[in-house]
């Protein structure tokens, strides 16, 4: 299993070591129960019944199997998930970590081992992904991991009109 280190060894302590493995039916359930703080807790996802029943997103077992990844722990336990979007010529990921590990300084590493491992599966793709404006913290974390805002647009979100800057990795 890799190994993510830090930058800077004498400032930060060890991140801990993950991998990614293929989302299953019972992390994709986990997945629905995770609950966010505000203003982040727009991020939760629809409980799982209706997840299943609807075939939104990973509660459908072949988007699943296609897009979804979960990152986890030596132990086997979910701490984060990546959605392997694919558009022509560019991965598009979605990342989420476990709510209880936010705002720890997990999200630099967490975002560059996903561009990474997107890199890995389609080498000819560029890798991006979109960021509401007003999330800092994410964008903070994101520039750390080697991305860059490339343009900052409106569109439509199930809340009404939003400002998203879009990210490119350019590498670590």
């Amino acid at each position: 299993m890799p190994r993510i280190q830090p930058d800077n060894i004498d400032s930060r302590p060890a991140e801990p070591a993950f991998r990614f493995v293929p989302m299953t039916r019972d992390q994709a359930e986990e997945l629905c129960g995770w609950r966010y703080e505000p203003p982040f807790d727009l991020y939760r996802w629809a409980d799982w019944p209706r997840m299943k029943e609807e075939g939104i997103e990973f509660g459908d077992d072949a988007i699943r199997e296609r897009q979804y990844i979960s990152a986890v722990d030596a132990q086997g336990r979910m701490i984060g998930f990546v959605q392997l979007f694919p558009i022509v010529g560019v991965t598009r990921l979605g990342l989420g970590l476990r709510p209880d590990l936010c705002g720890r300084g997990l999200g630099p590493a967490f975002a560059r081992a996903a561009a990474e491992e997107a890199l890995r599966r389609a080498p000819g793709d560029a890798v991006d992904l979109e960021v509401l404006v007003w999330n800092a913290r994410a964008v903070r974390a994101y520039s750390k991991a080697g991305f860059a805002i490339e343009d900052t647009y409106e569109r439509l979100t199930p809340t009404g009109p939003a400002e998203f800057h879009c990210m490119v990795y350019a590498g670590a």
